[in-house]
């Protein structure tokens, strides 16, 4: 005699079997690869941190680019290093600096094969390492890093990003974004907000690849890993600001946080694979202790589980290699 209880035993008999009966996928065009571009190199500079990425050139930017679009990956999101940092940031405006033409250089190589974003922040332009300007008493200016927010919008909109990322956590820096790109006519560049981002203890490798002068901690600004409901609040307040797509970051520490986050949201919802993720499973690979791939795919769809529509992970282009192969 069959009992229901045994039915879904059934359904996991074979591979071919656990395929079709698969309740989550990993698709390339739901995959977003973060890259970084350094000024003043001339060749790749490997991240000691994160084995496998690299800082790079523009020519391997572009590479790197239409290899991704070639393989069916949904977007790039690219982050700069520059050769001079100041107090504002201000190489993060120059019409010619590195963040502002490596999106020049990639929306020219790969067009609308490939979503072009940019990452909208000042911690990778600032000599102090802040997300914005400082007071004098050191505390983060949140109306005056605004401003330059709005300028580095419309700069990154007419260097041909189609997406842009604010990731700093300013109060109200969707709005000041969206605004400043309606008013210079960059109406259809969307916003992906980082929506809720945690202060986390796994950004480390991501600090050595922007080479980050980071001094202390961003726990002002970004939230605290202990809260949920903090969250959703701040979600809900990228929305109503004009977010047309929203994160959350990290994914593997808040999974919680972005089920509920698909729960509400009624636009795209993101999830950031961050690099202390990467770090911990290519380290335990490399030792052994984990079956690489296996592990990279099984962090991946926990992620899209947990309702992400699309992931930023550094394993973007393995990962649409892999399903071009039909190896998954």
């Amino acid at each position: 005699m069959s009992f229901p209880l045994h039915r879904p035993r059934r359904l996991r008999q074979s591979a071919a079997m656990r395929r079709l009966v698969a309740e989550t996928r990993i698709h390339p065009n739901q995959l977003i690869l973060p890259a970084f571009i350094k000024e003043g190199v001339s060749e790749p500079v490997a991240i000691e941190s994160m084995p496998g990425v690299v800082q790079h050139t523009a020519d391997t930017l572009k590479r790197a680019a239409a290899e991704a679009a070639e393989l069916g990956v949904g977007g790039i999101m690219l982050f700069g290093v520059p050769a001079q940092r100041d107090a504002t940031g201000s190489c993060s405006l120059d019409p010619e600096g590195v963040l502002n033409g490596a999106v020049r250089d990639v929306k020219g190589e790969v067009g609308d094969a490939l979503v072009v974003m940019s990452d909208l922040c000042l911690d990778e332009f600032t000599d102090h390492g802040h997300c914005g300007v400082l007071r004098e008493d050191g505390a983060v200016d949140n109306d005056a890093t605004l401003e330059i927010y709005a300028q580095m919008g419309v700069a990154q909109a007419e260097a041909g990003a189609d997406v842009l990322g604010p990731s700093g956590m300013m109060d109200g820096q969707v709005r000041v974004i969206r605004e400043a790109l309606d008013d210079a006519g960059h109406q259809d560049t969307a916003i992906l907000a980082y929506a809720a981002k945690y202060s986390s203890a796994f950004y480390g490798p991501f600090r050595d690849a922007v080479d980050s002068a980071l001094q202390g901690d961003r726990k002002t600004y970004q939230m605290d890993p202990a809260n949920r409901t903090e969250a959703i609040h701040e979600v809900m307040l990228d929305l109503e600001e004009g977010a047309d797509m929203v994160m959350v970051k990290p994914a593997m520490s808040y999974l919680d946080v972005l089920r509920e986050v698909a729960d509400l949201a009624d636009v795209p919802v993101s999830a950031y694979q961050i690099s202390g993720e990467y770090a911990m499973i290519e380290a335990a690979a490399a030792h052994g202790w984990i079956d690489r791939k296996a592990s990279i795919v099984e962090s991946v769809l926990s992620i899209r589980r947990a309702g992400a529509d699309t992931v930023l992970t550094y394993w973007a282009a393995e990962l649409a290699r892999w399903i071009k192969e039909d190896s998954l």
